[in-house]
């Protein structure tokens, strides 16, 4: 029977942490890599200027430790906030897809003059487009870590 691992099994602390400027948006783009989501969890609240995501999220920060004890990977779900949106859009599938599985590769940062555009890379099917009046992304794990159903850390060849 598989049990479920914990946070104190890895001895890492859920993340609850806030994106304020370019550098911390690389850092959250290390974290969410290879996060998958179901198009169903993409949530934007216009009246709030809020776009959320529930993310079913690799856990990075663990990983090399987890190698190095042997341990399973892990899998947690999150939640990936981006604040002050007036703009979403999305290219290379459609949110009427209910049964799509969306992969993020990459999070990227374009500032330009009155705005800051932020680009969701997802693996084969397109991106995702958030443009927001500041930079200001909240990334909360809300679940006790569960074992990666394959097994293995995602791979990606150079």
């Amino acid at each position: 029977m598989i049990g479920y691992a914990r946070f104190e099994d890895g001895g890492e602390a859920p993340v609850n942490k806030g994106a304020f400027d370019v550098g911390d948006v690389k850092i959250f783009s290390a974290m969410v890599q290879d996060a998958v989501l179901p198009v169903t969890e993409i949530k934007w609240y216009p009246k709030h200027c809020r776009l959320g995501l529930l993310l079913n999220r690799f856990r990075w920060e663990g990983h090399w430790k987890a190698k190095w004890q042997g341990w399973e990977v892990e899998r947690l779900q999150s939640l990936l906030f981006f604040e002050h949106v007036f703009a979403v859009a999305s290219q290379g599938f459609s949110r009427k897809q209910r049964d799509l599985l969306l992969c993020v590769l990459s999070l990227d940062v374009a500032l330009a003059k009155e705005d800051v555009n932020f680009i969701l890379t997802l693996a084969g099917v397109g991106a995702i487009k958030v443009t927001s009046e500041a930079v200001e992304i909240t990334l909360k794990d809300f679940s006790r870590p569960y074992f990666a159903t394959l097994g293995t850390a995602p791979r990606h060849p150079e």
